[in-house]
């Protein structure tokens, strides 16, 4: 299983923080395709991805107990 973590606006989209999903051995890239497509989450494309608490690109393949974080980008002043 691979734990999947949402913040900010994709969290309030979503309506719960996380959630649970086979994913392992698919990459970024597939797991948004595959399994976040159903939840039609706005700027999920333009969200950093961090794998373990460290910043990944999309192409990282994912393993068994792997937590994914999408961090949209922030504004303010």
């Amino acid at each position: 299983m691979v734990h999947v973590l949402f913040f900010a606006e994709l969290q309030e989209a979503l309506g719960k923080e996380k959630i649970t999903v086979q994913a392992a051995g698919l990459t970024i890239q597939e797991l948004k395709e595959k399994y976040l497509q159903e939840y039609n989450l706005p700027n999920i494309d333009q969200a950093m991805v961090a794998v373990n608490e460290e910043y990944a690109p999309e192409s990282v393949q994912l393993q068994e107990g792997d937590t994914v974080a999408f961090i949209p980008p922030v504004s303010g002043g």
